[in-house]
């Protein structure tokens, strides 16, 4: 134990990071619904998290995030906290013609917004801040946040670089990524899905 007194050690708090599963395309963000193939995926998520001993869920306000994490609050006998800043971020008010790459302006120039989007540097400042205060209120627990690819990655982003838009790329839908921190500190990210 070293120095450390019993009782004084950090906790150790793991969030389970996930990005929603596919959704039916609409423009109304809010209550766009899981696809017949994201329901079927949100049923594995829910197979692959049941036996992690979760206390509580999270999610954006959004329902296909919702969705994805509803069967796990639902084993755990859990409700599901609403955090509108989990959301995922505003490219632009209006659709882009070449999202790749609107994309990967945002990406390349943090502080750059689209007309009514919001920046990388804004949309991780607002996703880092919600993220600590769930790492805060929830501290030593096993935690689940259902959320969305950019948001999650740039929160990512904020604790190791190369969480980046090569990362984001990759990721899948729906997707799991295990996050542990001591106190604030991250020590370890395991992917969890696949």
């Amino acid at each position: 134990m070293g120095s450390v007194e019993r009782g004084e050690e950090t906790m150790k708090t793991c969030i389970y990071f996930v990005r929603h599963a596919h959704s039916v395309y609409t423009q109304e963000e809010l209550k766009r619904p899981l696809s017949a193939e994201g329901a079927r995926d949100a049923g594995r998520v829910t197979a692959k998290l049941k036996d992690k001993n979760i206390d509580v869920v999270c999610s954006s306000p959004y329902k296909r995030a919702i969705e994805t994490v509803e069967g796990i609050a639902s084993i755990h006998n859990l409700d599901i906290d609403i955090y509108e800043n989990m959301k995922e971020r505003m490219l632009s008010v209006e659709p882009v013609d070449d999202f790749p790459q609107a994309i990967r302006k945002v990406w390349g120039e943090p502080h750059f917004s689209f007309t009514g989007g919001e920046s990388n540097h804004q949309a991780q400042k607002r996703g880092v801040q919600c993220f600590l205060n769930i790492l805060e209120k929830y501290k030593g627990k096993n935690i689940v946040i259902g959320t969305h690819g950019n948001i999650m990655v740039l929160i990512m982003n904020h604790f190791e670089e190369r969480y980046n838009l090569k990362f984001w790329k990759h990721l899948e839908m729906p997707d799991i990524y295990k996050m542990t921190f001591e106190g604030k500190v991250l020590v370890d990210v395991e992917r969890v899905w696949g």
